[in-house]
């Protein structure tokens, strides 16, 4: 590789700096390749900018420290690690026995347990219209309660006065809870404001709560504040979750599944 000294330290640091905010994190040798540079200088450059606070050194690499504040699109996000997703919702179903009433979150891997449930002798209130849509489908064993609430835009998530009244009047056995992101220092975060009111809401109206979450949400921080996650009972996720989270999260008192 011919390493291009003509880019200014500047501007290496901007490319730097605008690779991890956009990924999340990035390696020692992916910014090498990107710049053009050897990877002697972006570890230099890592160093630097980690003591302007402009991002967080790792083990070979680095990762932003801007709290992700746009949630990827419902369409784009149902077609990431579906084969995850349907292996996180396949447990999470094992987990719900007959007979009981189960309340069932927004979101991409929410509604893969949706069609999991459908034909389950199972009471479910689904908070999406696409979930209620799958459960609506007969024929069914199953009762389905139907919320109240305004759909959110292409996401089709139920928020409001009337979602929050529809929780507030029930009780469930089980609520199966979508993360944003989910550490055990920062706990369960979401993207939206009305959707981390809505899970605050879940968390209160359900005995146990199971949280559904694909790798790459672990160890990652949205900017609304949901709770801490000891309130999680259970957390399936897939074998791509951080080790040293998994551990931080089993530690704090969550009881961790991979698959």
């Amino acid at each position: 590789m011919v390493f291009n000294h003509c880019m200014s330290n500047a501007e290496r640091h901007r490319l730097i700096v605008q690779a991890i905010k956009e990924s999340g994190s990035a390696t020692v040798s992916e910014l090498a390749g990107l710049t053009d540079a050897s990877e002697m200088t972006i570890r230099r450059d890592l160093d630097t900018l980690a003591a302007q606070g402009v991002l967080e050194r790792v083990r070979g690499g680095a990762r932003t420290l801007l709290l992700r504040g746009e949630e990827p699109p419902f369409a784009l996000r149902a077609h990431e690690s579906i084969d995850a997703k349907r292996r996180i919702a396949s447990e999470v179903s094992s987990l719900i026995a007959d007979g009981e009433t189960v309340l069932l979150d927004s979101g991409t891997t929410c509604l893969e347990v949706a069609r999991l449930l459908r034909g389950r002798q199972v009471t479910v209130m689904p908070l999406s219209l696409q979930a209620i849509h799958v459960l609506s489908d007969p024929p069914s064993a199953t009762t389905l309660l139907v919320p109240g609430g305004q759909p959110r835009a292409a996401e089709g998530a139920l928020t409001g006065p009337l979602t929050l009244a529809s929780l507030s009047a029930l009780r469930f056995d089980t609520a199966v809870v979508g993360c944003c992101g989910l550490s055990a220092a920062e706990g369960l975060t979401a993207y939206d404001l009305d959707d981390a009111t809505v899970k605050k809401a879940i968390i209160t109206s359900a005995r146990r709560i199971v949280a559904a979450a694909d790798g790459s949400k672990l160890g990652h921080t949205a900017h609304a504040y949901v709770g801490p996650s000891a309130l999680l009972h259970t957390l399936v996720t897939d074998t791509t979750a951080p080790a040293d989270e998994v551990a931080a999260l089993d530690g704090a008192g969550t009881l961790v599944k991979t698959v």
